[in-house]
């Protein structure tokens, strides 16, 4: 049955010794492998994309922990199977410790009723939650159980880890000992590369590699670089449009756009549009960078951005790449200024936290007869009745008389 199963679970490390990567909270001296080794865990929320090893040291931890531990997927767990499992726990007869270790894959995908349902038996101790996610858990898990759990931000992993992962893999007896295979490092080095960062995925790479080629007539596997292109495909990309690192890509587009950084610019936007981001979403934020970023320093940049949105809508993918792309540098490229949006922050906050006082009567609008006896536009100069018509007069209210919003700064030449 073993054997059955796909590589990447057969080659699992079972120890904190065979585990590989994550040196920043595995190494000998960091606070989770201490925690671990001596037994002593408490709730911890496992975070980091896919294939970085959050199951595996889920898994190091149920071969380590004198506890019972009992695994549970979010996918397909109810309010049903926590309850069973603090049944067992208790179950003196089954778990003398009265407590178990309770594994939940995806936690970010139980509702609320379901995260609030741990939230007692994590709290007295008879659950020792350990949670993963690839998801931010501070938007997606109940601020309660956050609040018990140690988060642990996990990278992805290196390059390098990934090889070693592949090269232990290829003579692990569990993994592909038994097959004679024939596989240069370069290859390897090549997969590990193109798995961005996920050793799920360079495993099952390998797996398929060696499982589809045929056998040669002394009984030996050649794998070679273009078997192994083949069977990854497309480069594994680290964006994930409808998850965190959609946040993370779009701020760092903006704030390229802002830092006058063209290559990192067109980056973000590559990276963006390759994860498959709406093209209008990307023309919408191009919009903002050229009022809010550039502003009046080149008020031709928010022309030329709207213009991009709107052909970007009309004309779609793939042309609609060059669109963005020629956007967003002129907006890199340009000159910046944020005197406008500065402004605007500034009177929001008078008129919303503020006595502001009322329009002067001279400029406020008279549409009916009569309403001049109420003072109503009286005494109103007409700007051009007068040179370079500009004409000194009140426009701010009484109680608002010196207050200054806009700071022209040395870029604006208006």
């Amino acid at each position: 049955m073993e054997l059955n199963q796909p590589l990447a679970h057969r080659v699992r490390p079972k120890t904190l010794e065979d585990f590989i990567g994550q040196e920043e909270i595995l190494g000998k001296d960091k606070i989770l492998y201490r925690t671990i080794k001596a037994d002593r865990l408490s709730s911890l929320i496992l975070w980091g994309p896919t294939g970085c090893g959050k199951t595996s040291i889920a898994k190091v931890i149920s071969n380590t922990t004198k506890y019972k531990f009992i695994q549970l997927n979010a996918v397909t767990a109810g309010v049903a199977d926590i309850k069973n499992a603090v049944e067992e726990s208790k179950n003196a007869f089954l778990n003398p410790t009265g407590k178990c270790i309770l594994f939940i894959d995806e936690i970010h995908r139980f509702n609320k009723l379901q995260q609030d349902a741990l939230l007692p038996f994590v709290e007295n101790g008879t659950i020792i939650l350990i949670g993963a996610t690839t998801e931010n858990p501070y938007f997606t898990v109940n601020k309660a159980l956050i609040s018990r759990s140690m988060v642990i931000k996990l990278k992805p992993l290196t390059y390098k880890d990934i090889f070693k992962i592949l090269k232990n893999a290829l003579t692990n007896k569990e993994g592909l000992g038994n097959y004679n295979i024939n596989i240069e490092d370069e290859t390897l080095e090549a997969i590990s590369k193109l798995s961005g960062g996920d050793v799920r995925t360079a495993l099952n790479t390998l797996e398929l590699a060696v499982l589809t080629t045929t056998v040669d007539n002394e009984g030996m596997i050649n794998i070679t670089k273009e078997i192994a292109a083949e069977c990854m495909g497309k480069k594994k990309a680290m964006f994930d449009k409808s998850g965190d690192s959609h946040y993370d890509n779009i701020s760092a587009f903006i704030k390229s756009m802002r830092g006058s950084d063209p290559d990192a610019t067109v980056f973000y936007l590559a990276r963006a549009l390759d994860g498959g981001e709406d093209p209008v979403f990307l023309a919408r934020r191009i919009v903002i960078s050229a009022a809010e970023d550039v502003g009046l320093a080149n008020p031709n940049a928010l022309v030329m951005a709207t213009s991009a949105m709107q052909s970007v809508a009309a004309v779609g993918m793939p042309e609609a790449r060059i669109i963005l792309a020629e956007a967003a540098i002129y907006n890199a490229l340009s000159k910046k200024s944020n005197c406008a949006y500065l402004a605007i922050d500034k009177a929001l906050n008078d008129v919303s936290t503020k006595d502001t006082g009322e329009i002067p009567m001279h400029i406020r609008n008279a549409p009916a007869k009569g309403m001049e006896q109420f003072g109503y536009g009286i005494g109103y100069k007409y700007p051009h009745d007068y040179p370079g018509h500009v004409v000194e007069q009140q426009y701010l209210p009484d109680k608002m008389l010196g207050t200054k919003y806009f700071e022209k700064d040395e870029t604006v030449d208006l």
